[in-house]
């Protein structure tokens, strides 16, 4: 959910008269900076940097961000710099500019009042003294429209992660002059799939280490480890319970909400935003990014909330290359060593996000958007359509896992008693990613790019299970939903289903040479096993016994190439990434006992009676 500060840095407010900032007076620059603070309704004033360009072009409209992360870096060369492609000259009516206006959230930095981590929607949206964000952010509105000069009275929205989540709760109850928002990688459900579960499965190393430098003071503070490789250090911490013990003594609220909901109670329910997403009133241009590290579930599942609600066709859907916020910085022609073959960033920059705002904030004339702009990896293309997930020209078809280590588009004919087997050990984790593994936001990180890695430091692990198709004769391409369906079996009581889709490079003649065989995870998820059949009550699995379990690997878009193979691995642990299963079903992980630890024989099922596979959506006549 963070990302580098000059680009989550979000607007504010604040109750003062407007005054020029000392630091607009040091050197000329192309935006005149102002601060302010400004009041909410309850009374407590958030810090805001209002910066107007001086080649002023009046009146102009307002593109606000909101942030948890600090906004004193954006300065009018930072601005400047960064929101050029929204620039441009007076002739160029799509790019005349914007008074940009950054906000820091209540409690963070120097806004006043108390953070709450994602701070729920207020109870009774009828009753005016109650606050939450979206009347932060409507009362931040208000103040501009009454205190900027120069202003259309059109106000626009846009931010990348918890500024993109702050953009969409600024669309439940909008202000009317919100004519336009770009929520981009915003998460939606913090338990069912974004920043801190997927599927139940906690997400470690990241909630541990977001929590931690959010709410550690007012500004963004790096939890200290002892250890370059944070394998060895969350390894040496032992159960969940010694973090409190050991480390935090209870000082950081959200991971006492961690250990206090450890399933999908109201309190997680309450923070869900898709519930709220009834009607669209503000015209929305949704980001994401297939290798998204943080947020792929949220904007997608926002997208798909609204579109049932979207009669007036205001709702749009674009998903890049991209990992976390890739979009706005650099011109998005590789991801790691993936290779693109084009500018994606800098293109949906200038093409689409400056034309769409500048349609709906300028008047400027309307850019064509399609309803879905995809771009389809493997064979680098971007390619519009009129609903996301397509609706005509695709065909789910199931591969299956079968005998020796095969994928094969036939189900298995024997009917029992087949099945591949490994053993899981909490005490011996699968890495996530190749170690060292840094802090996920310190020194040498590659947290970023984490997503592209080569899959062949898991491949042939003993508690790793591959499964291959023979060499494609020709492109294999999908597009829309996936899912898998594994047929398992442990000798635990609990347990954890890793399933990753992957593409296997050829094993020659690829450039460079690293890319030889190279393993490409193309999607991916882990589903807890106590949640099979309730994510608000948990249950212990029977042991021996093969369960179906459903897991969503989300969407996709991608080409596998002939002559390259498709593969499927399942793993039971993904080390620090997901805190460790202890295979021993316990009320609550977080207060799990080291001796509940166990060593357990997984099995996956590949018989007629329990046939594991996964469901691709094959195009089969679908028009670019």
């Amino acid at each position: 959910m963070r990302l580098s500060r000059l680009l989550l840095a979000g607007l504010c407010v604040a109750p003062l008269p407007l005054r020029p900032s000392l630091l607009a007076q040091t050197a000329p620059a192309a935006y005149q900076l102002t601060e302010a603070m400004v009041p909410m309704r309850d009374g407590v004033k958030l810090y805001t940097r209002i910066l107007t360009p001086r080649e002023v072009q009046a009146p102009l409209p307002i593109l606000l961000q909101r942030t948890p992360y600090g906004i004193d870096f954006q300065t009018p060369q930072s601005v400047a710099a960064v929101w050029t492609f929204m620039a441009g000259g007076p002739e160029q009516v799509s790019r005349r500019g914007y008074i940009h206006v950054f906000q820091d959230v209540r409690g963070k930095f120097r806004s006043e009042g108390e953070f709450v981590m994602l701070r729920p929607l207020r109870t009774n949206r009828a009753d005016s003294t109650q606050v939450d964000e979206s009347t932060d952010a409507y009362d931040t509105i208000a103040w501009l429209l009454r205190h900027v000069p120069q202003h259309n009275g059109r106000v626009g929205m846009t931010g990348v992660s918890y500024p993109g989540w702050l953009t969409v709760q600024a669309m439940l109850d909008p202000h009317p002059s919100l004519k336009a928002a770009s929520p981009q990688a915003s998460p939606a459900d913090m338990w069912l799939g974004d920043d801190f579960r997927h599927n139940g499965a906690f997400r470690l190393s990241y909630g541990f280490e977001y929590a931690t430098m959010m709410e550690s003071g007012k500004d963004v503070q790096q939890f200290r480890m002892d250890s370059y490789d944070s394998f060895d250090w969350y390894l040496r911490l032992g159960p969940l319970s010694n973090v409190n013990a050991q480390h935090l003594k209870g000082r950081i609220p959200t991971w006492n909400d961690f250990v206090a909901h450890p399933d999908y109670d109201a309190f997680w329910k309450r923070q869900s935003v898709t519930p709220r997403l009834t009607r669209v009133e503000v015209p929305t241009l949704h980001v994401a990014g297939w290798w998204d590290q943080e947020d792929f579930y949220g904007p997608i599942t926002i997208y798909r909330a609204l579109e049932q609600h979207d009669s007036g066709q205001s709702n749009r859907l674009v998903v890049g290359p991209w990992n976390h916020g890739g979009w706005m910085r650099g011109s998005g022609e590789s991801l790691g060593p993936i290779q693109f073959g084009q500018p994606t960033a800098q293109w949906f920059r200038d093409s689409v996000m400056a034309p769409f705002f500048a349609t709906h904030l300028h008047d400027a004339p309307d850019p064509g958007l399609p309803e879905a702009l995809i771009f389809e990896a493997g064979s680098n293309v971007w390619k519009r359509y009129d609903s996301w997930p397509v609706k005509t020209g695709v065909s789910p078809r199931s591969l299956y896992m079968r005998e020796g280590g095969a994928l094969a588009w036939e189900p298995p004919t024997q009917r029992t008693g087949a099945f591949d087997s490994y053993v899981s050990d909490p005490a011996k984790p699968v890495p996530y990613r190749p170690r060292p593994i840094p802090m996920t936001y310190g020194a040498g990180s590659t947290w970023s790019t984490w997503l592209t890695d080569d899959q062949r430091f898991a491949h042939l692990r003993p508690d790793v299970l591959s499964w291959t198709l023979p060499t494609l004769e020709e492109d294999l391409t999908i597009a829309g939903d996936l899912t898998v369906t594994l047929h398992a079996a442990t000798t635990g009581t609990d347990a954890d289903w890793v399933v990753k889709l992957i593409d296997v490079y050829p094993d020659t003649g690829m450039q460079p040479p690293r890319m030889n065989g190279y393993q490409f995870m193309v999607a991916n998820e882990v589903f807890r096993g106590r949640y099979r059949t309730s994510f608000e009550k948990p249950a212990p699995i029977v042991p021996g016994t093969p369960q179906p379990y459903t897991i969503d690997l989300h969407t996709q878009a991608y080409t596998f190439r002939k002559g390259h193979r498709v593969m499927i691995q399942v793993q039971s642990s993904w080390f620090p990434l997901i805190d460790r299963n202890p295979q021993t079903f316990v009320p609550n992980i977080f207060e799990a006992k080291a001796s509940d630890f166990r060593a357990a024989t997984q099995q996956i099922h590949r018989n007629a009676a329990h046939p594991s596979r996964i469901v691709l959506p094959v195009v089969t006549h679908i028009r670019p």
